[in-house]
């Protein structure tokens, strides 16, 4: 397209709002009913194993599949991700691994 870098700070800035957007109604649900947001770090949750926790960039095959170079797991790489993210949250909570808790008040 015309101006593609151009308007990539543009582009970026709008679907980041949509994420904001998401983040403040879920904490404002979660100051509803009393409930906790957890912020956890992403990085590297979509090349780290789920199964084994190795953690290297060949264990994306594509955009949709994950394979685990080291124990050969394999699935899809959204689900790979959001577990990670999951058991990011749960060594939070557990005191194992510190993180950005952030109650909703």
């Amino acid at each position: 397209g015309r101006n593609v870098a151009a308007k990539s700070g543009l582009n970026r800035a709008i679907l980041d709002q949509g994420w904001y957007e998401m983040r403040r109604q879920l904490e404002y649900k979660q100051r509803w009913r009393g409930g906790e947001v957890l912020a956890v770090n992403p990085a590297y949750t979509s090349q780290k194993c789920a199964r084994c926790g190795h953690t290297v960039k060949e264990n994306r095959q594509s955009q949709a599949v994950f394979v685990c170079v080291a124990c050969g797991y394999e699935a899809n790489a959204d689900i790979n991700g959001a577990q990670n993210i999951l058991a990011a949250g749960h060594a939070v909570l557990s005191g194992i691994n510190p993180g950005r808790a952030r109650k909703a008040a």
